[in-house]
């Protein structure tokens, strides 16, 4: 039951996911202006890292309750260090480059938040087949 639990949590931040980037990042882009879009993704952000992050300690613990210490606890592990690298390391830059109109640390910083985001599918698609 409680296995089963964290195959619906892991689902589920997937799903988050592919939502956010498929959906509302678009969306948000085509229709807002450049400083309304800004705004929004600012105070949107820090709201999906966080509910990620917390879905994702909870599915950490269910594998150390479960004593499950394979490959898939390692790949929810990297999962949950990479959401907090992003929201509290990696976004207060991008913010920062972005104000001090520093384009090329922005767009760097910004590629690897992308770069993060799909290998953190990648590892819930792994978790889930």
């Amino acid at each position: 039951m409680i296995e089963q639990l964290s195959i619906y949590l892991t689902a589920m931040i997937l799903g988050i996911m592919l939502f956010f980037s498929f959906v509302i990042a678009p969306v948000v882009f085509t229709t807002l202006d450049e400083e309304n879009a800004r705004k929004f993704i600012r105070k949107i952000f820090p709201f999906y890292y966080n509910v990620n992050l917390g879905i994702s300690l909870i599915v950490l613990v269910i594998f150390l309750l479960l004593s499950k210490f394979g490959i898939d606890f390692y790949l929810i592990l990297a999962i949950t260090l990479l959401f907090t690298t992003s929201n509290y390391l990696l976004m207060p830059l991008i913010n920062k480059y972005r104000d001090e109109k520093q384009d090329k640390k922005f767009k760097y910083s910004h590629f690897m938040s992308v770069v993060i985001n799909f290998i953190q599918m990648i590892f819930l698609v792994i978790l889930l087949i």
